[in-house]
Formats: C-alpha cells, structure tokens, sequence
C-alpha cells in the first residue's frame, strides 16, 4: 500500500457507535469510581478497573479523569509560623519612605520553615536589602534564639557594617509546638 508504518497507529477520524458506547461506560465506571474513593488518583483507578478486569493504559485513565475534572488534588494542611499579635514591645518601621541606595543600609531577616521527609527544619535568613543577596543565614531542628544569631553573626562576619545599618524584621513571634519534630 505504500504508507508509512505510522499511520498504522494514527486514531481512527470518527469513533463506531460501539467505540462511543464502550468510551461512556468506561467514564461512567471512572466517574463512579472517583465517588466511591474521593482520594483515587489516576493509578488506584487504573488498578482497580485491573482487577475488575477492564485492560486499559494509565494513560487513558488520566486523559479521561482531566476531561471529566475527576483528578484527586491533595489537600496541604497550612500550618501558622507567626504570631503577630503578641505582648512584646513592638518597635517602628523605619524603612517607611526610605530609599536604599547602596548595600549594607537595610538588612531584612525573617524565619521560615522547611518540610522534609520526616518533619520541619527551621531556617532563619538575613538579606540585604540593596542587594537581595543572602548574606547570612542558619539552619536549625529547633526553634531557639541561637538560630538568628547564627545567621546574624555570618552577615556580620561577611559584611561587617558601617554605623546606621538598619536591621528589619516583620517583628512577629513564631509559636512553638505546631511542628513535628525530627
């Protein structure tokens, strides 16, 4: 005939009324599928209509759970890491109007958690503001004033500062007992 081996594989234009029959049903048990076990993704589907013994690709599975906005989306628990409405003295702002026009005026510092395969690490970070570079910054398991002053101490060591360097941080307190330990 001449063709090309490819074309052997190209999908037929227009689908039988059987081929449409078999593609509802097929949706049908996908859909129903996805109700009875919200937490499915496409390969539980696929390996439960295995052992039903429908022989379909994963592929097809995942195709059909998109069109049909059946696919499970995992939920992330949002976990607070600042507490802002503390008893502390608050401090202000003196980066209101200001203009940085050269490094080592504004160092900004702020504390973030890290999820890992088995729990949190802390990591506390100080930036220059001019240039946004990392200049000093600490990684820790526990949540302790040592943590900040470690990066503290490495921008200081790398930078050392004129007099006047101004060091902002967003002033919040980060509760403790909310992170699973290592």
């Amino acid at each position: 005939m001449n063709l090309p081996r490819s074309s052997f594989y190209y999908p037929p234009k227009e689908k039988t009324p059987s081929q449409q029959e078999h593609q509802k049903t097929l949706e049908g048990r996908i859909e129903a599928l996805c109700l009875e076990f919200p937490c499915y993704g496409y390969r539980r589907v696929t390996a439960q209509l295995h052992r039903e013994g429908l022989l379909i690709n994963h592929k097809k599975v995942l195709k059909i759970m998109k069109a049909n906005d059946l696919v499970c989306r995992p939920h992330r628990k949002w976990v607070r890491t600042t507490q802002s409405d503390h008893g502390y003295p608050l401090y202000p702002n003196l980066l209101k109007n200001y203009q940085v026009t050269a490094i080592n005026q504004v160092w900004v510092a702020d504390i973030t958690y890290i999820r890992i395969t088995s729990c949190f690490v802390y990591l506390s970070v100080l930036l220059d503001l001019f240039s946004r570079k990392a200049i000093g910054y600490a990684v820790s398991q526990s949540l302790h004033t040592s943590l900040t002053l470690q990066a503290l101490g490495m921008a200081l060591s790398q930078r050392n500062p004129l007099q006047g360097c101004i060091h902002h941080s967003d002033q919040g307190v980060q509760p403790l007992g909310n992170m699973s330990k290592c």
